[in-house]
């Protein structure tokens, strides 16, 4: 199924823009949505529960969060900062809920920074697709690792082409370690970028 009928499936528009403006573009990236031939690679390797509660760190208008709520029905929030793509991110929220039965309350979506996320005891997974520096990382990391000391959980991250800096910092300054690797036939043999990491908390 292409990019086009996955939206029309699920009844939402989150297809990229060719021009994205951020406040400061050295430490947010422009938006970019993870392609759904990526999603099914993942799912295929990766799996999600009903009782899990999933944070998409930079969402843009959604379209992880609600492939998962669709196909998973596990609980999604995306955090986007850019006001835009988050009101673009509700306007598919209330055309999705339109055409679904899935419960209204798992799908949430928050207009603020990163690290301005209050992380809460039941999130216990972390999307990044690269969507800011490593300093931000860094900080969004601290603050998951915070609410674990609060509400100690499973606790687990994925990260799609992921940045050498990701890696480096939490293989050798937090106890998160490799659980597995997803790499995308066909591309990853051109581009090794093209694959997911899957870490998790030890304690």
């Amino acid at each position: 199924m292409n990019e086009y009928k996955f939206d029309k499936l699920m009844h939402i528009r989150t297809a990229a823009e060719k021009k994205v403006s951020y406040p400061d573009s050295i430490q947010y990236n422009p938006y970019e949505p993870t392609p759904y031939s990526a999603m099914e690679t993942l799912f295929q390797h990766y799996k999600l529960e009903e009782d899990d509660q999933l944070v998409d760190y930079g969402c843009g208008k959604g379209r992880l969060n609600f492939y998962i709520h669709y196909f998973f029905d596990s609980s999604v929030k995306g955090i986007e900062m850019d006001e835009h793509f988050y009101q673009e991110a509700i306007d598919n929220q209330r055309n999705y809920l339109k055409h679904t039965t899935k419960k209204e309350d798992t799908i949430e979506f928050f207009c603020c920074l990163a690290e301005e996320y209050m992380i809460e005891p039941n999130d216990n997974r972390f999307y990044f697709f690269n969507p800011f520096s490593v300093t931000i990382f860094r900080k969004v990391i601290s603050n998951i690792l915070r609410s674990v000391e609060k509400a100690e959980r499973e606790v687990e991250l994925i990260l799609y082409y992921p940045h050498e800096d990701y890696i480096y910092f939490l293989e050798n300054h937090t106890s998160f370690e490799l659980k597995k690797e997803v790499i995308l036939p066909l591309l990853y043999e051109k581009n090794p970028n093209e694959r997911f990491l899957i870490y998790r908390l030890v304690f």
